[in-house]
């Protein structure tokens, strides 16, 4: 029961061309946004959409996964936790920033998507 305490799975569509950054210490890292869509109909019978935002990270050998053959629009499965990070701001505010850590990603779509 442990391995579900801090779990993560998600189906979506990448929102915007990943950012990889290589560090000094040789390991990669890659960030992108990847929108999550649920359908609902709203008290006239109409077909509504929400939309949900979600702030990927993946490391090492999943982010050169993701530079290889992830693009936006994307249709992507992750899985992996959650993060919540804090940081200062030059205006001396502090910002709190909650990030999906992938573990393992999934290429959904067509395969002449990339």
């Amino acid at each position: 029961m442990s391995t579900i305490k801090n779990y993560v799975q998600l189906i979506g569509n990448v929102g915007q061309e990943p950012t990889i950054t290589n560090l000094e210490s040789g390991k990669k890292v890659a960030r992108f946004s990847l929108a999550t869509n649920e359908y609902y109909k709203d008290a006239k019978g109409e077909k509504q959409t929400d939309t949900n935002w979600h702030t990927v990270v993946a490391w090492g050998k999943t982010a050169e996964i993701v530079e290889k053959y992830v693009i936006k629009g994307k249709e992507v499965g992750i899985s992996g936790k959650l993060k919540t990070r804090s940081y200062t701001t030059d205006k001396d505010e502090q910002r709190y920033v909650t990030e999906v850590v992938v573990d393992e990603i999934l290429l959904l779509g067509n395969k002449d998507d990339k």
